[in-house]
């Protein structure tokens, strides 16, 4: 008997690896690799949470009316244009699906975000890699990727799982260049770490005025919020509305939905957890840098860290799980020689810093 057969595209996809979340003896390890908000998340946002226990046999609203209402006032935009997603992810895979088809292409940075190219291959398209230089997003390369058959360009600025930053004025000039019939898809999920800068902007500018732009937001890393996957996207009411038909009913839940709503308006737990990471980047670079490590310029929650090889970084990787640390390590974004590791608190960094003396003396 022969068996169903998926199709070939579904193969070739790499599965998705989170940030490991155990380490073997210890209940409960320091988790630094997968940039969660080393704060928690804001105690309205907690509240709102478990008051939505009550409507549990309720249905969610399946617009989510009352988020889209909240994050349009907070960002000045129209809800109508905003999409609702479990997560950025969704977002992505919803992007794919409605504008990739067999045959057409995605283009993405060299180092990128998993999720786009397995969005991408589950749609029957291609996925090709522009190269970066020095762990920066290069324009000029991804555009001359790009030819008739591209459909979606993927960036994210600042980028994961680099960290590094590209001025705005590059990704103006990288719309610009491309065909009118692309989507350029700009994953904000780190946006707010960067707002500070000088030559930063997320994207919404241009995403309220061009066509083919889709901005895409999410409650899991500023705002803590991970574990219940609620992400956004921005774009023109053409495209808002092809993703809302494909567009799962019910993906985002109650107790998500306000939850988010709640976490826009604690503006005060917003700010000391960028303070949090503001403060903690020099001295987590510092700690990387002094066990031999060269670290990327950050623009977000995390220092990705090069180590002189890829069996050096994976030793370190295991010798600090063995002590109850866990960080990324970054073999399957094809950064074998590379280390991704989160801004915790205080007692955390502490901890970090006297295992890699122990590690790396």
């Amino acid at each position: 008997m022969t068996a169903p057969s998926p199709k070939a595209t579904i193969l070739g996809i790499k599965p998705y690896q989170a940030g490991k979340a155990k380490a073997a003896g210890f209940a409960s390890p320091i988790k630094l690799s997968a940039n969660e908000n080393a704060l928690g998340c804001s105690p309205l946002a907690r509240a709102a949470y478990i008051e939505a226990a009550n409507s549990l046999h309720l249905y969610p609203d399946p617009q989510g009316v009352a988020l889209r209402e909240a994050i349009a006032l907070k960002h000045d935009l129209d809800p109508a244009r905003i999409v609702l997603g479990a997560g950025s992810d969704e977002i992505f895979a919803l992007v794919c699906q409605a504008y990739l088809s067999p045959g057409d292409n995605m283009v993405q940075p060299q180092f990128a975000f998993a999720a786009w190219a397995i969005a991408a291959r589950a749609a029957g398209a291609s996925v090709r890699s522009a190269p970066e230089r020095d762990y920066h997003v290069d324009v000029d390369a991804i555009l001359a990727e790009v030819d008739a058959t591209t459909r979606v360009v993927f960036v994210a600025n600042p980028s994961n799982p680099t960290g590094t930053l590209i001025p705005f004025a590059e990704i103006e000039r990288l719309h610009r260049a491309l065909p009118q019939n692309v989507v350029l898809v700009l994953d904000g999920a780190y946006a707010e770490f960067a707002e500070h800068r000088v030559d930063y902007e997320d994207g919404l500018r241009l995403a309220r005025t061009a066509p083919n732009v889709v901005l895409t937001r999410t409650f899991s890393k500023l705002h803590g919020l991970a574990a219940l996957r609620v992400g956004w996207g921005y774009a023109a009411a053409p495209i808002v509305d092809a993703l809302n038909r494909i567009r799962l009913p019910f993906n985002t839940c109650t107790g998500g939905q306000i939850a988010a709503v709640a976490a826009l308006k604690d503006e005060a737990f917003a700010v000391r957890s960028l303070a949090h990471v503001c403060e903690g980047l020099p001295p987590l670079e510092r700690v990387l840098s002094r066990a031999g490590f060269r670290t990327l310029p950050s623009a977000t929650n995390f220092v990705t860290a090069l180590a002189p090889t890829s069996e050096d970084a994976q030793a370190c990787e295991r010798g600090l799980a063995v002590r109850g640390i866990l960080v990324r390590g970054l073999a399957n974004y094809d950064m074998a020689n590379a280390l991704r590791v989160t801004v915790g608190d205080a007692q955390q960094m502490r901890a970090l810093e006297a295992a890699l003396r122990e590690i790396r003396p």
